[in-house]
């Protein structure tokens, strides 16, 4: 899955600049702006950034503030904390969901099309319901495996440390393969 939303979202960002790229080089250098063009990079433009959001739900990176983190001292109670705002994630990703999905039925009925080029607008407010659909998945998805870790008895150890973030450790690799290769090259 991981390389279908490689090459999927580097598809559409690669979409998005070089339409961006043409508007820009036709309306400033040409003098003669393309019409149309803006209609059709919202439909990518839209994919992209639904598709990103999904991205970050699914290898759960979104942005978080984890301040409660800092001050618990066992994997378990980071669990049970997890488990609080997955929930609380899935109420709302839910009841966002069927907003979209309203909206989407209001879409279906009314079949708007775009002004210039007369393409439908369902085509790109489809991602949104889509989006939050599979977005609503994930989450529920890793709700579940933070109750299983629970019920599975959870490492309970104490944690005296901030866990340390893979870039970090990252960082450290190659700060340390850097400097083998000054005293082997």
């Amino acid at each position: 899955m991981e390389t279908v939303f490689k090459y999927t979202l580097t598809l559409l960002i690669t979409t998005v600049a070089g339409f961006q790229a043409v508007q820009v080089i036709s309306r400033y250098v040409f003098e003669t702006p393309m019409m149309g063009l803006e209609e059709m990079a919202l439909i990518p433009t839209m994919w992209l950034y639904i598709l990103g959001a999904v991205n970050a739900s699914r290898e759960d990176t979104q942005i978080r503030a984890n301040v409660l983190d800092v001050f618990l001292k066992t994997d378990r109670a980071r669990h049970w904390l997890a488990v609080f705002s997955e929930t609380i994630s899935l109420a709302i990703s839910g009841w966002l969901t069927w907003w979209a999905w309203d909206y989407f039925k209001y879409a279906k009925r009314v079949w708007k099309e775009s002004p210039t080029l007369y393409i439908p607008t369902i085509i790109y407010e489809a991602a949104l319901f889509m989006g939050l659909m599979v977005m609503t998945l994930y989450v529920g998805w890793h709700l579940l495996k933070h109750l299983r870790t629970l019920l599975a008895g959870g490492e309970a150890h104490r944690v005296d440390t901030i866990p340390e973030p893979a870039e970090v450790t990252e960082f450290k690799l190659l700060t340390e393969e850097q400097k083998g290769e000054k005293f082997h090259g």
